[in-house]
């Protein structure tokens, strides 16, 4: 589990396809201090993808790329010499700044404007809308996304009936100095991993019983409580 409060920024210096599996080992440099404490087998959130740790030595460390990550992420665009968001996961003791993230990038979205804003950018992003699969009823204004790793405020969403599909945030002049978003163009992708708490409320309103028929979930449980206290009222009478 990870914050989304982004903790550096470190640079791809290698990427070669793996030896042991069907994909590619990153290797990342100037990672220096997200390392002093770091073990084999530990979870780094790269770019918003949460990568278990292979290697590491005192100023880089490696991850394998499988093809889910690499289908469902902007990973596989990048090149060496690129840099990338870092967060190592939620300790017990850390302050909780951001939102829970679970590094689980859901899809991909482009960004589809830039705009100045005082000495804030606001970024306009847009899912594809050949996308199957539609992510617009997690998001809600003032609610939470996350982009490439770091938690935002979302600043406005289109109607979930809208095709557009888009959504903003407002990068303040601080979050600019950290984070990679400030490099990318109008055109360029981003990974975004909406809110889980949304999924999972969501998913109990629409939810399916345990058979699969679709007669599950909060929803349903309350129209089955209204419709037996209505029918109980009518056997009274």
């Amino acid at each position: 589990m990870f914050t989304g409060l982004v903790e550096h920024v470190v640079t791809i210096s290698s990427i070669t396809p793996a030896e042991s599996f069907e994909g590619f080992t990153f290797t990342f440099k100037n990672a220096a201090p997200i390392l002093d404490d770091c073990h084999i087998g530990d979870s780094i959130c790269v770019n918003g993808a949460c990568l278990t740790v292979t290697e590491f030595d005192e100023d880089t460390f490696k991850v394998g790329l499988a093809p889910e990550t690499l289908n469902r992420t902007n990973l596989g665009q990048l090149k060496v010499g690129d840099k990338v968001n870092v967060e190592r996961a939620m300790a017990a003791h850390t302050r909780f700044g951001g939102h829970m993230v679970q590094g689980h990038v859901d899809a991909t979205a482009e960004i589809v404007s830039r705009v100045a804003d005082g000495n804030s950018i606001r970024y306009t992003f847009a899912f594809p809308s050949t996308s199957k699969s539609n992510f617009m009823p997690y998001l809600i204004e003032k609610g939470y996304v996350t982009i490439d790793g770091a938690s935002l405020t979302l600043t406005h969403v289109s109607p979930v009936s809208s095709p557009k599909r888009e959504f903003g945030i407002m990068l303040i002049a601080h979050s600019q100095e950290k984070l990679t978003l400030t490099s990318k163009d109008v055109g360029g992708t981003v990974n975004v991993e909406v809110d889980c708490v949304g999924k999972y409320v969501l998913r109990s309103l629409e939810g399916e019983d345990a058979e699969g028929e679709g007669q599950g979930g909060l929803r349903a449980l309350v129209e089955r409580m209204v419709e037996r206290k209505i029918n109980e009222r009518l056997g009274q009478q």
